[in-house]
């Protein structure tokens, strides 16, 4: 009985869905990729279950992973945000800057990693803040004012690099591509902090007063005001958490890869509003969750790889996340009228109910 409770209960969450169609790609992936002879064991391994893609898989999906954390947040709010790509950029640019500029001072490893989270960081937070602040004092629609604020950012990072890829420091990428004991070719980073960012997020939404507010302004604005929730502040807050979350992929990325440009995560908004979108956010506000949001970009990140498996050409990558997320956005409001239907055949019966009470 408890093994069939607990099976039930898995079922009946948000993510089951997710994890299910996660799972059968999976599974097609492992029977159609084929095998190959490992070198090092001298035996046939399958070419996508095998701890090496599996882990590359997650590390490929945690850098806009973690932005869709945060552009959840703001989805929730009914709001948008298309500048976390530029906010990537920058960041990673000013963080390389920064500390190729402080090289000569010969800084231990531990100080650089220290600095070139704090720069990245800082500067995600501002990013956000500024686009929070822009979206409520102009009382411009967010998706006005965070494509232009795309362009800028990213105009600043080329400026200010000059178009150049700049190296980091090798205690950074020795940092973030630390295999932890789990083999030389692994790098469990990246994915240990996406999952972490994915289950604060998710806390915060689900078990704090904050996040409840989050939730409260999405689903309906006029009643979050009237019941007398601090509009500006939430709004920002969340524009916030948004480059946080960039400050932080843009670490590492930057770190992972071994250098920072102004042309990184060109189009990366496009995967995590997708990965959001696919998560289950609803563009109408008032829903969404991080944890399906990181599950979302780990679908599109297995839809990308099984292309490239099935030796599929490249341009129909586009094709077939456009396909999903519309596909998701579809089941969304078919949800949600279902809902409806059922709220309004609800409060028929108890009026029916009411009524036969009455004449009784």
């Amino acid at each position: 009985m408890k093994k069939q409770s607990i099976f039930r209960k898995l079922f009946q969450t948000q993510q089951s869905g997710l994890i299910l169609v996660i799972l059968a790609l999976g599974a097609v992936l492992t029977i159609f990729s084929g095998n190959h002879l490992d070198a090092m064991t001298g035996k046939y391994v399958n070419n996508f279950l095998n701890w090496n893609t599996i882990m590359q898989t997650a590390t490929d999906a945690s850098f806009f992973a973690i932005m869709a954390v945060g552009v959840t947040l703001v989805i929730i709010t009914c709001g948008i945000d298309l500048s976390v790509g530029s906010i990537f950029a920058l960041s990673g640019v000013m963080m390389a800057m920064a500390l190729r500029a402080l090289e000569p001072q010969h800084l231990s490893p531990v100080l650089t990693v220290l600095i070139g989270i704090g720069i990245s960081v800082t500067v995600g937070l501002l990013c956000g803040v500024l686009n929070g602040v822009l979206v409520v004092g102009l009382n411009v629609h967010p998706f006005i004012i965070t494509l232009g604020s795309m362009w800028v950012l990213r105009g600043i990072a080329f400026v200010s690099s000059q178009a150049e890829s700049i190296l980091v420091p090798d205690a950074l990428t020795k940092t973030v591509k630390s295999s932890l004991g789990m083999g030389t070719t692994l790098s469990p980073i990246p994915t240990i902090l996406m999952v972490i960012v994915a289950v604060v997020g998710s806390i915060y939404l689900t078990r704090t007063v904050a996040g409840r507010h989050v939730f409260a302004v999405g689903g309906n604005v006029e009643a979050s005001r009237y019941s007398g929730l601090r509009m500006k502040r939430i709004l920002i807050g969340v524009y916030l958490v948004s480059g946080l979350t960039a400050g932080i992929a843009a670490f590492l990325g930057g770190s992972y890869y071994g250098s920072s440009c102004c042309n990184d995560a060109t189009g990366y908004e496009l995967f995590v509003i997708a990965s959001a979108v696919v998560g289950g956010a609803s563009l109408n506000g008032g829903k969404g969750n991080a944890v399906s949001a990181m599950l979302g970009a780990i679908l599109i990140v297995l839809i990308r790889q099984s292309i490239r498996t099935m030796h599929f050409k490249q341009e129909y990558e586009w094709i077939i996340i456009g396909c999903a997320v519309i596909i998701a956005v579809v089941l969304d409001q078919a949800s949600l009228r279902l809902a409806n239907k059922r709220l309004v055949s609800s409060a028929g019966d108890d009026a029916k109910a009411s009524e036969a009470a009455r004449e009784k």
